[in-house]
């Protein structure tokens, strides 16, 4: 087995896996450490405790989709291919087979569950309150990540319902079946938001933006269901001073 880990910026330098607690992102490199050749791993809980992180930052990680947990207590780091590429004199197949047979691999690499084979355990557990330095998260979303917030089960994510409420909150015109309006909000989705959140984004931006000439062409999916989506959801309403600052552009 190759003794070398790496770990690729695209998935450790993003809002998405910096706004965890620093334990949770911890847990999560000792975990890639630890991990086979395949990005598996047997002995999840023993890294945890032996790190001292606590079960929920094994939850977080499991809500957020960085990995997937089978009901044999064996977990897979969802990005290992985007991580490491291992030379195949040093590569040593994972023994995990059954559970590799669960997998496929879309076209960046990121492991998703076989959708015909569906083994995730239940992990969902309340919205605790966590800490990343000094700023304090209001929620972290520790939603069940299985099959069922796969891409492929669309069905389950409320398109129409969260693009009308958009529509209808701050007088659009926007279509729920817009490629790229369903991918954000797929994205989102599978970050462990809910329709709730959805609306509470639209709500909170609505009012800090609909009456401002300059930001009410923001109010639009591309940037409230973006990589700013948490932010704004924990956001209390702020003056209509707003610029554009605010978003990033």
């Amino acid at each position: 087995m190759a003794q070398r880990r790496m770990f690729s910026k695209k998935i450790t330098d993003t809002d998405h896996f910096l706004e965890m607690p620093l334990s949770t992102q911890a847990l999560y490199f000792h975990l890639n450490m630890g991990a086979d050749d395949e990005g598996f791993i047997d002995r999840a809980r023993t890294i945890q405790r032996t790190i001292g992180a606590s079960e929920d930052d094994m939850k977080i990680l499991i809500a957020k989709g960085f990995l997937i947990p089978f009901d044999t207590g064996v977990v897979v780091i969802r990005h290992w291919r985007i991580h490491n590429y291992i030379q195949s004199d040093r590569f040593q197949s994972t023994i995990y087979q059954d559970e590799k047979a669960r997998l496929e691999y879309d076209q960046s690499k990121v492991a998703n569950l076989n959708n015909e084979k569906k083994c995730i355990q239940n992990v969902s557990i309340s919205e605790p309150q966590v800490r990343l330095g000094e700023d304090r998260l209001d929620k972290v979303r520790l939603n069940t990540y299985s099959a069922d917030s796969n891409e492929s089960h669309d069905d389950a994510i409320p398109y129409k319902e969260i693009v009308e409420h958009l529509n209808n909150t701050c007088g659009k015109g926007y279509t729920y079946t817009g490629k790229s309006t369903r991918k954000l909000i797929r994205a989102r989705w599978n970050d462990g938001f809910r329709l709730e959140d959805f609306k509470k984004v639209i709500d909170t931006k609505s009012r800090d933006w609909l009456k401002n000439k300059d930001m009410n062409k923001y109010l639009r999916p591309e940037t409230l269901f973006g990589t700013k989506f948490e932010t704004y959801l924990n956001e209390g309403p702020r003056s209509n001073q707003t610029s554009s600052n605010d978003i990033g552009v």
